[in-house]
C-alpha cells in the first residue's frame, strides 16, 4: 500500500526527510524576505450595489479612489481654535497635503466638543502603492501637533492596513497546554515532543507560504492567524492519530520500522481522508462568490495540506530517528495509564461501562443530547450579521482612541459615512430632491451635496453624496437606514429621472457582504452536507450512518453558532473574553466555521465508526461493536478533542474580535461533538436504529466505490 511504503521510507530514510523539511522553512523563509508580501482587508463583493458604487468612484473620481485615513487631534487644555493649537494643525495640515498620494486633506472642528478637531485624509494610490512607509509618513508630518502638546491618534483604512493588532500570547498558550495534554496522554516526554515538533515545521512553512503569496495577490490581515490556530489544531491532531497507533504496534511486538509503516498505512488513512475532506470543505468557500472570503479558504487549506503531509512524512521519520527512545521521559501517566479491556471477570474499563449504559437507555440519552444541542443552537436564529468597526478593538490602540474621539465630537455616525454614487446624463445634475429626502429620513443626520470638483467629476455625469447616519457603522439601526434608503427614499426620490444612484462605503460594503453570505451558506452548507454523505456512503457502505452523521454535525455546528451568538452578539460573559460591548456576527465566519468544523468532525466520525464497524463485522451485534468500538477509541478522542479545544479556546484571548469569533465557536463545536455528540448521541442512536445502521441498497453497492479505512 502506498501510505504503508511512504511511511517505511520516510523512517528508513530519516535524515533525508528531516533535512528536506528543514530545507523547506529556510527556502519559504528567504522567499518572504525576498518578495515581502504584506496583508491588507480588500473586501470586494461583485454583483452588489456597494461594489457598483466602488467601482464608479474608481473610474470616474481617480484622485478620490485611493485609500483614506483619519487624524484625530485633541487639546488637552483648552481649545484646537487657541492661537498656538491652531498654528500647529495649520502646519501639520501643509506637511500632511506636501506628502506623496495625498489628494485632499480636510478639516472638520468638532461642533460639539471645541478640544476636538478631525483631519480626513485621502489618497490617490491603493494599499500598495502607499505601504507602510506611507503610513510612517503621515505619522511623521503631525509632528508639529504633538510638539505643541496636542494628542494625535489615526483611524481609517491606512491605519487598519498599517499598524498590526497588539500581539497576543495565544499560539504559545494553547502550543504550551498541548505540550501538557500530550505528556499526559502518551506518558512520556519525548512522544509529546514529536507531535509539537511537526505542528511548528508544518506552521513555518505553511504561514510563511501565504506570506509569499500574499505579494502577489490580496489576502486578509486574518490569514495568518487563523492559519496559526487552525494548522496547529489539526497538525498535532494528525501527528498524534499515527504516534498513539505505532506506540500500540510497538507494544503488540512488531519492529520499528514495520511498526512505522503499518503505523502510516492505518492511521494515515484517516489523516489523508480527514485532511483532504478539511481542505475540499474549505476551498468550497468559493460558492460565497467573495474573493476576500475565498482566498481565507485558499490560504487556510494551504496550511491544513501542508500539515497533513507533515504528518505521513516527517512524523515517521522523527519515529524513525527517535525508535524507541520516544518512551523516554516518562511522567505520571495520569490520563495514559494503561487500558483495561473487558474480561471474563467482568471489569471492563470506564469507556466500556460508559458505552454499555448508554446503550441501555438509548431513548433517553438521544432525547436528553438533541434538546440539549437545540437549545444551545436556538440562539443562531436571531443572528444580525455585520463587521467589527474600531469601536471593538482593543482599548488604548490608537484606531480604538480615534474611534471614541470622533464618536464623541461628531457622532458615532461619522465613523462609518455612506457614499452615495449619483449619475445622470453628462451636463445635468442630481435630482433637485434627493438631497432633501435623504435628509429627511430618519436617522440621518448630514447629508454632504455634491458642490465641487472632489465631488462631482469632470465629465460632469456623477456626483458624490456623502451621508452620516446617526449610529454606529455596526448597529441595526444603520443597517436598516440603508435598506430604507435603497429601497424607498432614493427610488422615489430618482423617479422620472434618467438618473441611478448607488448606496456604497464601508458601512454598505460590509452590509452587502452579510446579505451575499446569508443567501449562499444554504448552498454552501448542502454541498458540504451532500460530500460528506457520499465520502461516508463509500467508507462504510450504509445510508444511514452517513445520514445520522450529517444530522449530528449539523447539531453540532448549529450550537457553536448558537453559543457564538449569545455571547457576542447578546453579551452573555463577553467580558470575560476581553470585550467591552456586544458585536455582530462577522458576515464569512459561519460559513468558514461549518467548512472547518465539518472537515475535522469527519475525523472523529471515522475513526470511530470504522472501529465499531470492524468490531460489528466481527461480532454480527450492534451493541457489542458500539461498546468496544467507543471504549477503543475514546481515549484518543477526548486526548485530540482537548488539544483541539485547548488551542482554539486559547485564541478566545486574541485581541482581534474576529479571532475570538473563530476561537470560541470551534472550541465549543470541537467540545460538543467529542462529548455529546461522539460519547452519547452516536451510541445511542446506533442502539436505536440497531442493524439498520448497516442497510444499503444493492444498486448503490453496485455504484459506489469502497473506501478502506483501517
Amino acid at each position: 500500500m502506498l501510505l504503508d511504503r511512504l511511511g517505511r521510507q520516510s523512517a528508513r530514510h530519516h535524515r533525508l526527510v528531516i533535512a528536506l523539511w528543514i530545507l523547506a522553512v529556510v527556502l519559504v523563509s528567504v522567499g518572504k524576505g525576498v518578495v515581502g508580501g504584506s496583508f491588507v482587508d480588500n473586501f470586494t463583493v461583485p454583483g452588489t450595489e456597494s461594489q457598483t458604487a466602488v467601482d464608479l468612484l474608481t473610474k470616474r473620481f481617480t484622485a478620490q479612489s485611493g485609500v483614506g485615513a483619519s487624524v484625530v487631534i485633541v487639546s488637552p487644555t483648552g481649545s484646537v481654535s487657541d492661537p498656538a493649537a491652531a498654528t500647529a494643525i495649520a502646519q501639520t495640515k501643509a506637511k500632511i497635503e506636501s506628502l506623496a498620494l495625498v489628494s485632499t486633506v480636510e478639516v472638520l472642528p468638532s461642533p460639539t466638543t471645541p478640544s476636538i478637531e478631525l483631519l480626513n485624509v485621502q489618497y490617490s494610490g491603493t494599499f500598495a502603492q502607499i505601504g507602510k512607509a506611507g503610513y510612517a509618513d503621515l505619522v511623521a508630518a503631525t509632528a508639529p501637533a504633538t510638539a505643541a502638546g496636542l494628542d494625535v491618534n489615526f483611524g481609517g483604512q491606512l491605519t487598519d492596513y498599517a499598524v498590526a493588532p497588539p500581539n497576543s500570547p495565544a499560539d504559545f498558550i494553547g502550543l504550551l497546554l498541548s505540550a501538557v495534554i500530550l505528556i499526559f496522554a502518551f506518558g512520556a516526554i519525548v512522544a509529546a515532543g514529536l507531535p509539537l515538533i511537526t505542528a511548528l515545521f508544518g506552521l513555518a512553512v505553511g504561514v510563511t507560504s501565504i506570506s509569499i503569496i500574499a505579494a502577489f495577490t490580496n489576502v486578509g490581515t486574518v490569514a495568518p492567524l487563523l492559519a496559526i490556530m487552525i494548522g496547529l489544531g489539526v497538525g498535532i491532531d494528525y501527528s498524534l492519530f499515527i504516534v498513539t497507533r505505532h506506540r500500540e504496534n510497538r507494544a503488540a511486538g512488531m519492529e520499528i520500522e514495520d511498526s512505522i509503516a503499518r503505523a502510516t498505512g492505518t492511521a494515515g488513512q484517516a489523516v489523508l481522508f480527514a485532511g483532504i475532506t478539511v481542505v475540499i470543505a474549505i476551498t468550497g468557500l468559493v460558492i460565497a462568490g467573495i474573493p476576500y472570503v475565498s482566498n481565507l479558504g485558499f490560504m487556510t487549506a494551504l496550511v491544513v495540506l501542508v500539515m497533513m503531509i507533515a504528518a505521513l512524512t516527517l512524523i515517521p521519520a522523527l519515529l524513525g530517528a527517535f525508535g524507541d527512545r520516544i518512551n523516554n521521559g516518562s511522567v505520571a501517566r495520569i490520563f495514559h495509564r494503561k487500558e483495561k479491556v473487558a474480561t471474563n471477570d467482568g471489569k471492563p474499563n470506564f469507556w466500556e461501562r460508559w458505552a454499555t449504559h448508554v446503550s441501555r437507555h438509548p431513548w433517553f440519552y438521544a432525547v436528553a443530547t438533541l434538546i440539549i444541542l437545540i437549545t444551545l443552537a436556538i440562539p443562531f436564529t436571531s443572528i444580525r450579521y455585520g463587521q467589527p468597526d474600531d469601536g471593538s478593538d482593543p482599548v488604548g490602540t490608537t484606531q480604538r482612541i480615534a474611534y471614541d474621539t470622533i464618536a464623541k465630537g461628531f457622532g458615532a455616525g461619522v465613523n462609518g459615512p455612506l457614499v452615495i454614487a449619483v449619475t445622470y446624463p453628462a451636463g445635468g445634475s442630481i435630482p433637485p430632491n434627493l438631497v432633501s429626502s435623504i435628509q429627511n429620513t430618519p436617522g440621518v443626520v448630514t447629508v454632504v451635496p455634491p458642490s465641487s470638483p472632489t465631488t462631482i467629476n469632470a465629465a460632469d455625469n456623477t456626483a458624490v453624496i456623502t451621508v452620516i447616519p446617526s449610529t454606529s457603522p455596526d448597529a441595526a439601526a444603520t443597517t436598516a437606514l440603508i435598506n430604507k434608503l435603497r429601497s424607498s427614499v432614493i427610488p422615489e426620490a430618482i423617479k422620472g429621472t434618467q438618473a441611478q444612484a448607488y448606496v456604497g462605503g464601508e458601512t454598505a460594503t460590509f452590509i452587502d457582504l452579510g446579505d451575499r453570505v446569508k443567501d449562499r451558506l444554504p448552498f454552501f452548507i448542502l454541498a458540504v452536507v451532500l460530500l460528506s454523505f457520499i465520502l461516508l456512503m463509500m467508507v462504510f457502505h450504509s445510508v444511514v450512518i452517513p445520514a445520522t452523521a450529517a444530522a449530528m454535525n449539523l447539531l453540532s455546528v448549529g450550537a457553536a453558532y448558537g453559543v457564538t451568538v449569545a455571547v457576542f452578539q447578546w453579551g452573555w460573559g463577553i467580558e470575560l473574553i476581553g470585550l467591552d460591548a456586544t458585536i455582530p456576527i462577522v458576515s464569512f465566519i459561519p460559513m468558514m466555521m461549518f467548512a472547518v468544523l465539518f472537515g475535522l468532525s469527519m475525523d472523529y466520525q471515522v475513526f470511530l465508526l470504522t472501529r465499531i464497524r470492524e468490531e460489528y463485522d466481527e461480532k454480527k451485534d450492534t451493541r457489542a461493536a458500539v461498546v468496544a468500538g467507543v471504549s477503543k477509541t475514546a481515549r484518543v478522542i477526548t486526548s485530540a478533542a482537548l488539544i483541539m479545544i485547548t488551542v482554539f479556546g486559547a485564541f478566545v484571548f486574541n485581541p482581534t474580535p474576529l479571532i475570538k469569533m473563530f476561537g470560541l465557536g470551534l472550541a465549543v463545536a470541537v467540545a460538543v461533538d467529542a462529548t455529546l455528540v461522539r460519547m452519547i448521541l452516536v451510541p445511542s442512536l446506533m442502539e436505536i436504529f440497531g442493524k439498520a445502521n448497516w442497510w444499503f441498497p444493492k444498486w448503490l453497492n453496485r455504484m459506489l466505490p469502497k473506501i478502506n479505512i483501517e
